[in-house]
């Protein structure tokens, strides 16, 4: 298989190179993820814009999605990089893991996280019992919109580094013991 490298600022188009010097602005550096995106001149841009758009969903919403997506899709980048974010919006190490293995202790995130689980799982399907579980929590039709919309963006990601296997530039998350609850296809 191909070995992607990471590409440096200067090996990007103009338009990524802007972005490569935002996003150093914003975070201190540029995730590899990020960067591996860059090699598409459009890229990196189209996914940000889709990546920021405007959600019914939470950040802390958001991330438990990311989480428990990561999770399934086995995405070890995606898995260290969330749990450094889910930490920024509110996530203690014991809710992370349990939100990678499944469950949230609030109902409604649980709700969300096991519908987002079922989601990924069977690709794009679930049972009625979890969507029934998902809209007796108080979500809507558009927040279920918003939530497959961020299972895509996430699934994007996952696939990305799955394929590319780029260097993990965030600490690691920790392997999780019940791995095989999460990730069973």
């Amino acid at each position: 298989m191909k070995k992607f490298t990471v590409p440096a600022r200067e090996e990007v188009a103009p338009a990524n190179q802007a972005i490569f010097d935002t996003l150093t602005k914003a975070l201190g550096f540029v995730p590899n993820l990020y960067a591996t995106i860059a090699y598409s001149e459009n890229g990196l841009g189209r996914y940000l814009a889709y990546q920021n758009a405007k959600t019914t969903l939470s950040n802390k919403e958001k991330e438990a999605v990311n989480l428990i997506v990561s999770q399934v899709n086995n995405c070890v980048y995606c898995q260290s990089a969330h749990t450094v974010i889910g930490k920024m919006n509110g996530f203690s190490d014991d809710e992370i893991l349990d939100i990678r293995s499944g469950k949230a202790s609030d109902s409604k995130l649980n709700a969300l996280v096991q519908l987002a689980e079922g989601i990924t799982k069977n690709r794009g399907n679930a049972s009625a019992d979890l969507v029934e579980g998902f809209f007796a929590q108080g979500y809507t039709n558009e927040s279920l919109v918003d939530l497959i919309l961020q299972v895509s963006e996430k699934t994007a990601m996952n696939y990305l580094h799955n394929l590319t296997q780029v260097p993990v530039d965030f600490p690691l998350a920790p392997v999780l013991e019940n791995a095989s609850l999460a990730n069973q296809n």
